[in-house]
């Protein structure tokens, strides 16, 4: 049920084997994302629950759902973009198909998350299920 961008972070998962090379790999997929305008870092896009500033702005386009995001931290930003992979482009009447922790388990990323990350991600993921 996943993306095609997702499976390719995935696929780019099997290939990089050590953690470290997996890390900065997130890091350079936030780093890749566009920034979120100003305009739209606002307390209704900010995500509680997060040690980060984090601001997710959802909106359904033609039946379809669209995401973007921004953190003032790197791993989160990269987790942003990984979260985006997974939900950006997924038709509004599949939104609740997805299952972002089995996909997320297929990247191991739940295993080298702090506690505080771990719990940040689970935010951000409940954001999107509440706003979708």
């Amino acid at each position: 049920m996943a993306q095609p961008a997702f499976e390719e972070i995935v696929e780019d998962f099997e290939f990089l084997e050590d953690w470290e090379d997996r890390y900065r790999h997130v890091i350079d997929l936030g780093k890749a994302m566009e920034p979120l305008p100003d305009a739209l870092k606002v307390p209704a896009t900010k995500v509680e629950g997060c040690a980060s500033q984090v601001w997710l702005h959802m909106r359904p386009e033609g039946g379809i759902f669209h995401f973007d995001g921004e953190s003032d931290a790197m791993i989160v930003r990269g987790l942003i973009a990984v979260l985006k992979a997974l939900y950006d482009g997924v038709p509004m009447a599949e939104l609740g198909q997805v299952d972002p922790m089995a996909e997320l388990g297929r990247l191991n990323l739940q295993e080298h998350l702090s506690a505080q990350r771990s719990n940040g991600l689970r935010a951000m993921i409940e954001r999107i299920r509440e706003q979708a």
